[in-house]
């Protein structure tokens, strides 16, 4: 059921990451927008070349896992199947670098972030909770300076229903005071709910395509609040 009122302190808030707390997504639409315009294949559209990358982006995933290799590897492997020749030295290192430009952004914080989280922090214990490669989920936390705020990290291969009890059991979590906060749907609020703790979806306009799933209803006993923007989170927690 919606929840809308004010919660009292001392919840537990696991907290997403990329495209929750910072800007993630862009980049990787930004790289590949570069690499389709640089592949320029004659025989099929962008939208073609992009649907094609997403097939390989999945079975990357189930291979290798997240993180900026993986997503070079999806690059690489795009990239070869829709070519008729090998891959030269040159373009081999082109298509490298479109994946390897994402490293180089700045963290950029959502609008809200830098302000509610240290008030968050002083009421309710939190949680980062991200999938992804743990080293880069680290390193962007420390680069973001926000890793003061939160008890604990943790980043899963998988954010799927037995991620979100493995880490209820690990902490000792009270489902009855226990929120997932994040923008994916497919692996932030759906799993969450599943695992019986409730949760606060925050959509992005770029959450990554391979994220995209319709919202379960919450159950009973539940609770699934859905806000415009991190700041709202400040008017509830």
């Amino acid at each position: 059921m919606a929840f809308s009122s004010t919660i009292a302190p001392g919840q537990t808030l696991l907290l997403d990451a990329d495209d929750t707390l910072w800007e993630n997504n862009i980049y990787f639409e930004r790289a590949i927008a570069d690499f389709i315009s640089y592949l320029n294949h004659e025989r099929y559209s962008a939208e073609e070349v992009r649907s094609f990358l997403n097939d390989v982006e999945r079975e990357t995933v189930r291979e290798r896992g997240y993180g900026l290799a993986s997503f070079q590897h999806s690059l690489i492997v795009c990239f070869e199947r829709l070519s008729s020749s090998p891959i030269p030295a040159e373009k081999h290192e082109r298509i490298v670098g479109f994946a390897q430009s994402i490293s180089r952004y700045e963290i950029q914080l959502l609008p809200g972030v830098a302000d509610v989280l240290p008030s968050l922090a002083s009421r309710h214990r939190l949680i980062l909770m991200t999938k992804g490669n743990e080293f880069e989920q680290k390193d962007k936390l420390m680069r973001s300076g926000l890793a003061a705020y939160f008890v604990a990290v943790e980043v899963p291969k998988e954010k799927d229903p037995d991620a979100y009890r493995f880490v209820r059991k690990k902490y000792d979590l009270d489902h009855r005071s226990t929120w997932m906060v994040g923008n994916s749907p497919k692996s932030d609020i759906n799993p969450a709910l599943a695992a019986g703790l409730h949760a606060v979806f925050i959509p992005h306009p770029h959450t990554w395509m391979l994220e995209h799933e319709a919202v379960e209803p919450a159950q009973n006993g539940q609770h699934l609040l859905e806000l415009e923007s991190f700041t709202e989170m400040g008017r509830h927690f």
